[in-house]
């Protein structure tokens, strides 16, 4: 089977959409073994957050010469972003010879019923990657909820993380904050630990750790894991972390407390568990972390910044970075998905672009870019339609060029995967 074909297997299943439960992952994994008992984990959900506190602590653990495994989702620019060992990506023959090898075992499942989904298969797939090359330790971010994400079929983690909790897929996890809470609790499991990153509401927060003790867990606040911060700007974060200086070079005041996090989880692997991670380990590591398309910084002149923000509290943090890092005329590149909270989340960056270009994101959830112009109109001074990414990409760049605009593109992580080679060939010609 060539590369090719496996995306092609692979895709054959996205239709199925996502179905929430463990019957169908659990019954998968035992047919091919239960690779994911081969491996220790630390655990990541949460709302916001998940996939810069895990590109931290992967890099930490990888710096500390651990083979460490990186599940995320989604991927911005290539498929194979989603299953990493050492900051690598899975090589194109490693992950065609693993769908080769599983894909008939989904076929089997088919036949009786038992309909597998994109993303469970994908899933399985790391997790047999990940337990044929041995890793030490596998950092695994959830995809939806955590309950009944399929991720949640591995035993208890080492560490489960919980970033912080926000309204999401409200009709998959629940209309409440209170049920979303509980369904991203449920990667917290016995005789195990926890760290909680900030949250925006104490009652989540109370909420968590009332699961942690009811399922005998330990826990630890984000909070509690001090430094100082010495500079914050468009280029990243330095601060000061038990003597010494380490330099954050993801963007964002959000990024502060993802820091935080990814510090506290580190250090409960290295007091709990006796990691051999260094101060070294911990400053090289947090250096070399990356995370595209997070308030991630393109180009100086001109200025432009990608980011992923699609639901009110990412765009919230996206709106407070961009008053703290950017000034002058701002031109916004713009679309969302039909099921996040448009309205709501605009409206926390209301006012602070001069201009907005939207456009419909290539995926069968998109709003429109008309229907999100409508939106728009009433929340800015201009508002743009553009027919592709491409056309939307000139119009904003024409704007820098004659208002010295800085350029910023928000709206969906799948607009950021289509839209960021498009930015890079054009600001390199």
């Amino acid at each position: 089977m060539t590369y090719q074909q496996s995306l092609e297997k692979i895709h054959s299943l996205l239709h199925l959409g996502s179905r929430p439960g463990l019957d169908r992952m659990l019954k998968l994994l035992d047919k091919i073994g239960n690779p994911q008992n081969k491996c220790k984990f630390v655990h990541i959900a949460g709302t916001n957050g998940k996939g810069s506190v895990s590109q931290m602590i992967s890099s930490v653990l990888t710096e500390a010469k651990l083979k460490t495994g990186l599940f995320i989702s989604p991927y911005i620019t290539d498929f194979r972003e989603r299953i990493q060992i050492n900051g690598q990506m899975i090589p194109k023959e490693s992950l065609a010879d693993a769908v080769e090898y599983l894909f008939p075992f989904v076929e089997e499942m088919a036949e009786t019923g038992d309909v597998i989904t994109e993303f469970e298969f994908v899933n399985a797939v790391a997790f047999y990657y990940y337990a044929k090359e041995n890793c030490d330790i596998v950092v695994l971010e959830t995809g939806m909820g955590g309950l009944l994400d399929c991720t949640n079929t591995i035993p208890s983690p080492l560490c489960s993380v919980i970033t912080p909790i926000a309204l999401d897929h409200t009709a998959v996890l629940g209309d409440t904050i209170e049920k979303i809470t509980f369904q991203k609790c449920g990667i917290i499991k016995e005789k195990s630990f926890t760290v909680i990153g900030k949250q925006t509401d104490n009652a989540i927060e109370r909420q968590i750790v009332k699961y942690c003790v009811e399922h005998k867990n330990i826990y630890h606040f984000a909070e509690d894991c001090k430094f100082k911060v010495i500079s914050s700007t468009i280029e990243g974060t330095t601060v000061k972390y038990k003597g010494r200086k380490l330099n954050l070079h993801l963007a964002g005041l959000h990024q502060i407390e993802n820091l935080r996090t990814a510090l506290k989880t580190i250090e409960v692997l290295t007091d709990e568990y006796f990691y051999p991670i260094t101060k070294d380990d911990i400053e090289y590591g947090i250096a070399k972390a990356k995370n595209p398309a997070r308030f991630e910084l393109l180009s100086k002149s001109p200025r432009v910044i990608l980011d992923g923000a699609h639901n009110p509290n990412g765009m919230e943090s996206f709106g407070k970075s961009v008053e703290e890092y950017t000034s002058g005329k701002r031109v916004l590149i713009m679309g969302m998905l039909r099921d996040k909270d448009i309205s709501h989340s605009i409206d926390f960056i209301k006012g602070k672009f001069q201009t907005v270009i939207t456009l419909t994101v290539d995926n069968p959830r998109s709003i429109t870019g008309e229907e999100l112009a409508h939106i728009c109109r009433d929340k800015f001074p201009n508002v743009i339609t553009a027919d592709s990414p491409i056309d939307a990409v000139d119009i904003a760049l024409d704007l820098a060029k004659k208002e010295d605009c800085t350029i910023m593109i928000c709206g969906s992580l799948y607009l950021a995967g289509e839209i960021r080679p498009i930015l890079i060939d054009r600001l390199c010609e």
